[in-house]
């Protein structure tokens, strides 16, 4: 999806009724589980996989059951070719942000539920279960004037050197965060202004955030300004910014300055 607002099919209400429904009811089976008895005797990493899992199939079973004939790709399966010749395709990430899930009290973690259409994301769905937010192209928030210095959100357990080079010449405040999803809405919410990723994703990562992000305005581009494609083979992007928009220009000269001097 190229920066800016791409031009949309004619959004099915009930395609962005039933994504919302499947990721609050995952984002509700998470926090039910979070707060369970079974929490207490996991390792973190062992919730954040019962808690993928569960997901998982809460959003199959329900995606399934409204358009059995829609492909499905989702971090918790394996990846069925086949899905690229389907006109609809669902691509989901159960649990965006499984180690911050593991943590205690962390937030930053997300659902993501993202249709595309003939290539184009048309619908997305980032659920943040631990705020009590869903953020949706459908009625996405209106984006709140900035203030302060530049805020930079980045992998707290990644951080692309990229990132840090760029936000050093922003003279920007870095914010190490979990969640593809929870750094994009952090933007949506007036927290962050710029979301750098240089280490490459899957296609689940940011999908939803992107459709959400872009319906709200924001940029939403490849390092070098190029479209995100979606519903590839295989599901992989090398890298991804999303931002104000009246940071982009700045950003992506400042990528490009950034890559010519690492040659």
């Amino acid at each position: 999806m190229a920066a800016g607002r791409p031009q949309p099919f004619i959004t099915n209400l009930d395609d962005v009724a039933v994504a919302t429904t499947a990721a609050e009811a995952a984002g509700g089976e998470l926090l039910a589980l979070r707060s369970g008895s079974a929490a207490g005797t996991l390792r973190e990493r062992d919730l954040g996989k019962l808690g993928d899992q569960r997901s998982h199939a809460l959003l199959v079973s329900i995606l399934s059951a409204a358009y059995p004939s829609d492909a499905i790709l989702s971090e918790e399966s394996a990846d069925d070719p086949q899905r690229l010749q389907n006109d609809r395709v669902w691509i989901i990430d159960p649990l965006d942000g499984t180690r911050e899930y593991g943590e205690p009290d962390r937030t930053d973690w997300a659902v993501h539920v993202a249709l595309v259409r003939d290539g184009g994301l048309e619908v997305g769905i980032v659920a943040l279960p631990a705020l009590g937010l869903t953020f949706s192209t459908l009625e996405p928030p209106p984006l709140p004037p900035r203030q302060g210095p530049i805020r930079l959100v980045v992998s707290r357990t990644r951080p692309p050197a990229m990132a840090d080079a760029v936000g050093r010449r922003l003279g920007a405040l870095m914010m190490p965060m979990g969640s593809a999803g929870a750094k994009a809405m952090a933007i949506l919410l007036g927290e962050a202004d710029v979301y750098l990723h240089a280490g490459g994703q899957y296609e689940w990562d940011s999908a939803a955030p992107v459709a959400v992000a872009t319906a709200a305005g924001l940029h939403a581009s490849r390092i070098d300004g190029s479209p995100l494609l979606y519903n590839r083979f295989p599901a992989w992007q090398p890298d991804l910014l999303i931002c104000r928009p009246e940071l982009s220009a700045t950003v992506l000269q400042l990528v490009s300055e950034e890559s010519v001097g690492n040659l």
